[in-house]
């Protein structure tokens, strides 16, 4: 049995032909005049093309990128650090190498070329445009799935799994395996709209998502995301929408309650621990406040990152740091950038470009404030923290991530996981370090929630 999917009346064309037709045939004296008709007839255009799908196509003018690559020339350089290793941020000789290439050799246009070779629309929701990728595959039994992308990052993650999941029979997997793919760009991110308002928190979010979903026709769906992503994904489960079938998380949210206030309190591991209990305690122990700097600030000041939107150099730098350094996740990031594994930490399949591909969109949409945001409408809801989540979930630990949730946490907080697996390569941006392979996590995730041929 197929997904169903229902077509919509969603271009300005196809209602105004269907209204004009069935203006043409009232019979006038029923409404008394024209001008009611008319009246009638307008508002439910405006109706309907504020729920409309538009088509979208990305091209900024020359003068943009002869604007940014200006801006890079012009930069005014601080002193070197003082320090030989990356203890006060990123070196300087890492960061003017990579904006050296930006500014003379990267392309800009090649990513264009590669957005616009996928279908993308915009569609409002609750007063908000949201754009996003929708890819459907040739199988029509496939599973719809909905994509959410985290912060630093952006759609462009999750390019490289689009093939995977909607042809998987191109790569190692079945027509059974198959899904329909919608990536959307988080409100604030990319080429979404940007919030003029407070309130769109990780709850509207999903929401949003739902709706988006319906709109597009899926009856039923599943989730998944990473970062951000998961804490939307996550959160739209505990909504527990009829139409959401199952999630699938990269990023697991475990930490049980008493576990995580002695991280708080900086106790040492509690005794009983298993092997795999105690290696999660000390690794979330280990993740000092230096790493979540970047989280603090975003969460109470992220208006006064005012040069996130003034200099390509320092969007870059923010954007590639993080507070991690040469840990995970900036690692990945900065493995790619440099061209060889940093700290043990391989691109995997992320490269220089790529990582341009993302600062280059923060850079010309001008988000990485209303992006940074994000995490003030957060209101400080940990990712790593449990949910009341009642509906089917599964989730993969990569070796990279932040911390490898242990599958007894996972199977304490969650009565119905439906898998649970730890990869064998990756991080933090699975999904762009390891295509392939987060491919058939999601397959392997979802396979109990599709229903039978």
């Amino acid at each position: 049995m197929a997904f169903r999917y229902r077509g919509r009346m969603n271009t300005r064309r196809q209602f105004v032909e269907t209204a004009g037709a069935s203006f043409a045939a009232i019979p006038l004296g029923i409404f008394g005049t024209r001008q009611r008709v008319e009246a009638m007839l307008d508002v439910t255009r405006q109706a309907t093309e504020a729920t409309a799908v538009r088509p979208f196509h990305v091209h900024f003018p020359e003068a943009d990128l002869i604007e940014l690559r200006s801006r890079i020339n012009a930069t005014r350089w601080p002193d070197q650090e003082t320090v030989t290793d990356n203890s006060q941020g990123v070196p300087q000789a890492t960061i003017q190498g990579l904006v050296r290439y930006w500014s003379g050799q990267y392309d800009w246009r090649a990513c264009e070329a590669k957005l616009n070779a996928l279908p993308q629309f915009v569609t409002e929701i609750d007063g908000l445009d949201i754009h996003f990728i929708h890819v459907r595959s040739r199988h029509e039994s496939a599973l719809p799935v909905i994509v959410t992308h985290g912060w630093p990052g952006s759609i462009i993650e999750q390019l490289k799994i689009i093939e995977p999941l909607t042809n998987p029979t191109a790569y190692g997997g079945t027509a059974a395996d198959a899904f329909h793919v919608v990536i959307p760009s988080i409100p604030g991110f990319g080429f979404s709209g940007k919030p003029a308002t407070t309130g769109w928190d990780p709850a509207r979010i999903a929401r949003a998502w739902v709706v988006l979903m319906k709109r597009l026709g899926y009856e039923q769906f599943v989730a998944q995301g990473g970062d951000f992503g998961a804490l939307i994904s996550d959160v739209m489960a505990e909504q527990a929408p009829p139409e959401l079938l199952g999630i699938h998380v990269n990023l697991p949210g475990t930490v049980p309650a008493e576990i995580a206030k002695g991280l708080q309190s900086g106790q040492p591991p509690p005794a009983g621990l298993s092997d795999d209990e105690r290696r999660a305690y000390l690794q979330l122990k280990g993740i000092n406040p230096q790493h979540f700097a970047y989280a603090y600030m975003m969460s109470t000041r992220p208006q006064t990152l005012y040069g996130l939107s003034d200099s390509p150099v320092q969007l870059a730098a923010w954007l590639l740091d993080h507070g991690d350094g040469w840990a995970q996740p900036a690692a990945t990031l900065t493995s790619a950038v440099l061209g060889h594994t940093v700290d043990g930490y391989a691109a995997g399949a992320v490269t220089r470009d790529d990582v341009l591909d993302n600062f280059t969109l923060y850079w010309l949409t001008n988000t990485g404030i209303s992006a940074a945001r994000g995490y003030w409408e957060n209101k400080g809801r940990s990712v790593f923290g449990t949910f009341n989540i009642s509906i089917p979930i599964a989730m993969s630990v990569f070796p990279g991530e932040l911390y490898l949730a242990p599958r007894s946490w996972a199977e304490h907080a969650y009565s119905k996981l439906i898998y649970f697996n730890n990869a064998g390569e990756g991080g933090h941006f699975a999904a762009w370090e390891q295509p392939q392979l987060f491919a058939e996590e999601l397959r392997a995730g979802f396979r109990k929630l599709r229903k039978p041929s």
